[in-house]
């Protein structure tokens, strides 16, 4: 079996960071999005994987992911010239996928517990495709399913008005070879794209099984910015284990589960967990709050923060209160006379004075 990643897109939701970096490498917990899905797919025994990526940011997600080996795993990398759809990625990967099954993974997704489980399911049961579902609150956001009582699938619908479910594709499938065929009977929808949920809905209107698997952990789409800092939230809150290999001085105090890699400075200040600080980092006279993550090289001192995600090679010099923000690479934030709580938005490279 292999697996296949899809690392294209724009991220336009994900604006302006997105402008200067792929949002499948925006970290969570102080580490690249697509990191979770490689070490996942590598949990389920699959080491022959396929990473679709775009002509605009194929060099960052080469240069971040390399050849797979930290994984144990060999990366093929595919440019699709245009991002016409899940589907177009998969019949544009088709010389890599061969007539094998295969694992389609959405490099911007993170799911909680692996998919070793749903690749075991479709080994035994052996449908010509197993897509990964959860139950969501307003179906109308997502592609749906429609099932009977047995979990077959009956119907898919792209962001119904009415849907006859509240099962949502949550952008992990397996598929047989015979999802070739059926990519292949499609149109383009009116976005102009070739849908992978009319793709499946051909596979079911052609009479193949296509089965379907109820996420029971949590499921976070990354696309946006409150949705990043929701992950960033979740993943630090499952996974952060106290583990302290940088320098903190006696005036500082570290409450809970925190995370301070080698190389970081810790001076007269507060880190109440979870929260993770990447290496060499400098926080001095300053408080950081919980579900925050700081990335390598960055500095914090004479300020307060709490539920962000600060990028590498950021500097932020005396803010009283910063919350809820998502702040790029090698970014300056500075005072201004009169600020209260600060929430922000920025890209790479920029300089604030608040």
């Amino acid at each position: 079996m292999k697996a296949l990643i899809l690392a294209g897109g724009k991220g336009s939701r994900l604006k302006p960071l997105t402008t200067t970096m792929p949002k499948q490498l925006i970290p969570v917990a102080n580490r690249p999005i697509i990191f979770y899905g490689l070490e996942q797919i590598r949990e389920a025994g699959i080491t022959d994987i396929g990473i679709v990526i775009s002509p605009e940011t194929g060099e960052d997600i080469k240069g971040a992911v390399g050849d797979g080996s930290r994984w144990g795993s060999t990366i093929t990398y595919i440019v699709q010239p245009q991002p016409l759809g899940i589907a177009h990625a998969v019949s544009t990967a088709r010389g890599f996928l061969g007539d094998s099954p295969f694992l389609l993974f959405l490099g911007d997704n993170l799911i909680q517990g692996g998919v070793a489980g749903f690749v075991r399911e479709f080994e035994d049961a052996d449908p010509d495709a197993l897509i990964l579902l959860k139950k969501v609150p307003d179906p109308r956001l997502f592609g749906v399913a429609e099932l009977d009582a047995e979990r077959k699938v009956l119907r898919l619908q792209e962001k119904p008005q009415e849907p006859r479910g509240n099962y949502a594709l949550v952008g992990v499938y397996l598929f047989s070879p015979s999802i070739h065929e059926a990519i292949g009977q499609i149109k383009p929808s009116w976005r102009g794209e070739l849908e992978i949920t009319d793709s499946i809905q051909r596979l079911i209107e052609t009479g193949k099984h296509v089965a379907s698997h109820i996420l029971q952990g949590w499921w976070l789409d990354t696309g946006k910015k409150d949705d990043l800092l929701e992950a960033n939230q979740v993943v630090l809150d499952d996974i952060i284990k106290r583990d302290i290999q940088g320098k903190v001085d006696g005036k500082s105090k570290l409450v809970g589960r925190v995370e301070v890699r080698a190389g970081s400075i810790i001076k007269s200040s507060v880190i109440r967990g979870p929260a993770a600080i990447a290496e060499d980092c400098v926080i001095r006279d300053s408080f950081i709050g919980p579900f925050s993550s700081i990335g390598p090289e960055t500095v914090v001192e004479g300020s307060s923060l709490e539920h962000s995600v600060i990028l590498e090679g950021s500097h932020i010099c005396n803010i009283q209160r910063l919350e809820d923000s998502l702040i790029g690479r090698g970014t300056r934030i500075g005072p201004c006379e009169g600020a209260r709580a600060v929430r922000l938005f920025i890209g790479d490279d920029c300089k604030l004075e608040l």
